[in-house]
């Protein structure tokens, strides 16, 4: 039998889905993420899911290695070369203080510092003729220091490269053969796009990356081929498509979100299977939540990505889907700062030690310990029973940070419990608010999508702060990042700079230049992924004349002038709260994506269904303001069919999360088997 799998490494645990196309088997497991070697954790999910490498035909990866390289800057010794006069780009950067109240303002220091960036004469002209010849004799020279050096990773940019590359193809040619077992990346192999500092930005960073992600990479397929598998290796890409190993390879910060994308997918499949036409993917995990739009079907994708943030991080100019990320999981820790004050995340216990309810060595109070404390969470069938939660042990530990605030006995305790959820709740309703609210969108006319290990378990208390009506929970949403992985298209995107006033003319130039961008990411497709078919998105990115940023405008259905204009002042519109149709707009970049479909599993072959139906018990449970410590109904969400209604207060448990329906909520199970709760007043 073989199987489709893929699998996704997160903070706190490394999940794993397989399914069987032709008999509709599917399996799904779940195990602590191994920090020392992420394969280990892997290859300990296949043998919980009682499967071997050898039964899987495909494999989808997703994983959280290059944020954390970045993060935690542990990355390669890498080096920049660049055109003679820019060696400090990367220091210079953009002349804005996103902080302007921060007297103390610093950015995060470049990962390639000043001492490893070299220069070298050349110099390509703004419309891409050559003006002063590349030094390849200077090129020589430098190669031989990084050998000296023991370089691991050379980033190359030269100044207009994306009008012309010649030079850099030409550089990174002759470091190749000079530098063999170095890793070599070029900018315009990353994007065409113009604005020198994002793209310095992008080949550092990739060179900052590169060698660890190789190997990794290298790795995996190896120790995979040792157990039997000869199938498809697939990486997650950011931009909500697969990734051949020879692309992650070349671009691995293609992989920068790699780790949440597939939920964000999976989130648009059951959207539009359900007929929901807006959702609000909502991703709540054991280290941090996340949160992306998803508008008829279709997620919004970033041209530029800034790791650490806008204010202090660096920007990566590579399509990352839009999507916000806050310290707030269920490892979240919650501490006490100097001033008794209150706070939770972004610390996370992760899953070594992991919260103190594990038994595995945790001290600090965490989410899950308060939801536990609250009789939220079973202790005795976590994880399907696999883990045992220590209740007195997470009562100690909130305990120890409760006293210095004054809350004394099972009354203090349950306050701040309360508290812990309740500063959680705000911190993941601000980040909903910034892919909403900052985009001119109303949450309160979207359904909030939930999944992940706490999605399900917040998502109530989430609705209620937004005034959101609806609540979806999926099938398998403690796996649910890991379904979206099966359920993702092959997916290529390609940009160039294109400049000028929109008009009839610059109309024409951009199909034409479309056409040329279709034929190459055709041709990538079918070598990569052997796809005969081909679909494509269309975007241009506008501004009004005069003005600095652009947004991004589809126009996949557009035809003529006219309609172009009307669809940017319409989304300049939604954006701002405001437009002028008088103004000339201009084209900046041109935007293709291309998709090739994958084989997609039978969506209701998902959810499990119980052999032995259980009949619901009771437990009694805190739920705050709407109904305070309360007897609810315990449910076995795999006996429950699709048609069942019932009234909160209720707890619907199942292997890897449990859902929490509030008094005076309502729920019923759809046809997917997914969820609905229906928030009350």
């Amino acid at each position: 039998m073989p199987f489709a799998v893929a699998v996704d490494i997160g903070g706190t645990f490394t999940d794993l889905v397989a399914y069987d196309h032709d008999t509709h088997q599917v399996a799904y497991t779940k195990s602590p993420t191994t920090y020392g070697n992420f394969v280990d954790g892997i290859l300990e999910c296949f043998d919980k899911a009682g499967l071997t490498p050898e039964q899987a035909n495909f494999l989808n990866h997703g994983t959280t290695l290059v944020i954390n390289a970045f993060i935690q800057r542990k990355g390669s010794k890498a080096v920049l070369v660049t055109t003679k006069g820019f060696r400090d780009v990367l220091e210079i950067a953009r002349g804005n203080r996103p902080d302007p109240f921060d007297l103390h303002y610093r950015r995060d220091e470049p990962l390639i510092p000043r001492e490893r960036r070299h220069e070298v004469v050349e110099r390509i002209g703004a419309t891409g003729e050559v003006v002063t010849p590349l030094d390849t004799a200077g090129l020589e020279a430098l190669a031989a220091q990084f050998r000296r050096d023991g370089i691991e990773s050379v980033a190359i940019f030269f100044m207009n490269s994306y009008a012309n590359p010649a030079h850099e193809v030409q550089a990174g040619e002759l470091l190749r053969k000079l530098l063999p077992g170095c890793y070599v990346t070029c900018s315009t192999e990353l994007t065409r796009e113009w604005y020198e500092y994002e793209r310095t930005s992008t080949v550092a960073a990739n060179a900052f990356v590169g060698p660890i992600v190789d190997t990794y990479v290298r790795r995996l397929a190896a120790d995979l081929e040792k157990g039997g598998f000869d199938g498809s290796l697939f990486m997650m890409g950011s931009n909500g498509g697969l990734l051949s190993v020879d692309r992650t390879c070349r671009q691995p910060i293609a992989l920068v979100e790699s780790g949440p994308i597939g939920g964000c997918i999976g989130a648009g499949a059951y959207a539009e299977a359900l007929g929901i036409k807006n959702v609000i993917a909502f991703d709540m995990g054991g280290t941090t939540a996340k949160c992306a739009l998803v508008e008829d079907g279709r997620f919004s994708v970033e041209s530029i990505y800034y790791a650490g943030g806008y204010v202090k991080g660096f920007p990566i100019k590579s399509p990352v889907i839009d999507i916000v990320e806050v310290g707030s999981g269920g490892g979240s820790i919650a501490w006490l700062d100097p001033q008794n004050r209150l706070h939770v995340g972004p610390q996370s216990a992760g899953s070594t030690p992991g919260p103190v309810c594990y038994g595995r060595g945790g001290t600090e109070p965490t989410v899950t310990d308060a939801n536990l404390v609250l009789g939220r969470l079973n202790p005795q069938r976590f994880l399907g029973g696999e883990l045992a939660l220590d209740l007195e042990g997470a009562r100690k530990a909130i305990g120890r940070i409760a006293t210095p605030l004054g809350y004394q006995g099972e009354e203090g305790m349950i306050r701040m419990a309360e508290g812990i959820l309740s500063i959680s709740t705000v911190i993941m309703a601000g980040a909903i608010k910034q892919i909403s609210v900052e985009h001119g969108l109303d949450p309160r006319d979207f359904v909030l999508f939930c999944y992940g290990g706490g999605g399900p378990l917040h998502g109530s208390a989430l609705a209620r702060e937004l005034s959101i009506p609806t609540v979806v929970i999926p099938a398998e949403p403690g796996n649910f990042s890991a379904i979206g992985m099966l359920l993702a298209d092959a997916r290529i995107d390609l940009s160039k700079t294109f400049t000028g006033r929109l008009n009839e003319e610059q109309v024409v130039s951009v199909r034409e230049i479309f056409a040329g961008m279709e034929a190459e990411a055709r041709q990538a497709l079918a070598e990569e992924f052997g796809a005969a078919e081909v679909f494509y998105e269309h975007h241009l990115e506008m501004r009004y004349v005069g003005q600095r940023h652009n947004i991004k405008v589809p126009i996949d259905s557009l035809e003529g002038l006219e309609a172009i204009r009307s669809a940017f002042d319409r989304d300049y519109k939604r954006r701002y709260g405001h437009a002028d149709s008088k103004t000339p707009a201009e084209i900046q970049a041109v935007h293709l994506s291309a998709f090739a479909r994958q084989r997609r599993p039978d969506l209701t072959k998902l959810p499990r269904i119980a052999e032995t139906p259980t009949a619901p018990t009771k437990r009694r449970a805190y739920f705050g303001a709407a109904g305070g410590t309360v007897e609810a109904a315990v449910y076995d969400r795999a006996s429950l069919e699709p048609g069942f209604k019932a009234e909160g207060p209720a707890l619907i448990e199942e292997y890897g999360s449990t859902t929490l329906v509030s008094p005076g909520d309502s729920f019923e199970i759809g046809t997917l088997r997914e969820i609905r709760i229906s928030i009350g007043k």
